[in-house]
């Protein structure tokens, strides 16, 4: 029997949890766009 745990992570249906969501997405695809044009993510708002 294995001694980790697992559990999946249900999105947050609430405004506030897909507002986040959101944004969490456009800082990713922002990252993802500074890593291919060889410079270094900026992170944060």
């Amino acid at each position: 029997m294995s001694k980790t745990a697992a559990f999946g992570l249900v999105p947050s249906p609430t405004l506030f949890g897909r507002l986040m969501a959101t944004i969490d997405r456009l800082l990713m695809a922002s990252a993802r766009i500074a890593i291919r044009n060889g410079d270094t993510p900026y992170f944060g708002l």
